[in-house]
């Protein structure tokens, strides 16, 4: 039974790990859209935004760059390239590439925390490795495409992949498979984010 339980973590995770290379890659190829690019750069932005962060994160950790040693993934990021091509997205509101944006957030800095904790990196570099899973790809777009970063915005954003990854390494050294951790850590990073988005929530500014 423990065993049916473990293998449907899994399944789960990879999903989730897939979702979150086509949500990521799907806001990728909006901003190369909206920008009036050909379908070339779109494809190119969507495969830089939806496998960027997980390749730096597997190269610092010493891992097989996921992307090349299990295919789909590219796959995945050509199709949501064309799905946005094809599709009227001038019309779509600035908001919905907030909130996809934080659905890929929410669920890679919970993937990159516990795919970290499975290659004995200690704690609290595990969590670095979730935040910048979660946030590189989409600092590669903004300053690809030349517009402002959202990391700099004044919304709560990297702090909400900080908590997502904290709660992922907390319960896994409190005795929780890292399945489960993850799972846990991707739900509370995106309540963060969506309370960001909706309410405006925000931490104070330096002063100086």
């Amino acid at each position: 039974m423990q065993e049916g339980l473990a293998d449907e973590l899994l399944a789960a995770l990879a999903w989730l790990d897939f979702a979150g290379v086509a949500l990521f890659a799907i806001t990728g190829a909006l901003v190369a859209a909206r920008a009036r690019q050909d379908i070339i750069t779109c494809g190119f932005f969507a495969a830089l935004t939806g496998i960027g962060g997980g390749t730096v994160r597997d190269l610092l950790i010493d891992a097989p760059v996921f992307w090349l040693e299990k295919s789909g993934y590219v796959e995945v990021c050509l199709a949501a390239a064309v799905a946005v091509w094809l599709l009227k997205t001038e019309h779509w509101p600035e908001r919905v590439l907030l909130w996809l944006d934080a659905l890929g957030l929410s669920a890679y800095c919970a993937l990159g925390t516990v795919k970290a904790l499975t290659f004995g990196v200690e704690p609290v570099a595990a969590m670095v490795m979730g935040v910048l899973t979660a946030t590189f790809g989409g600092m590669l777009r903004d300053v690809l495409a030349a517009r402002p970063s959202v990391l700099l915005g004044r919304e709560i954003y990297i702090t909400a992949a900080v908590a997502g990854a904290g709660l992922t390494v907390a319960l896994a050294l409190g005795g929780f498979s890292n399945w489960t951790a993850g799972i846990a850590g991707a739900c509370l990073a995106f309540a963060v984010r969506a309370g960001a988005i909706a309410r405006g929530w925000t931490l104070p500014g330096h002063r100086g």
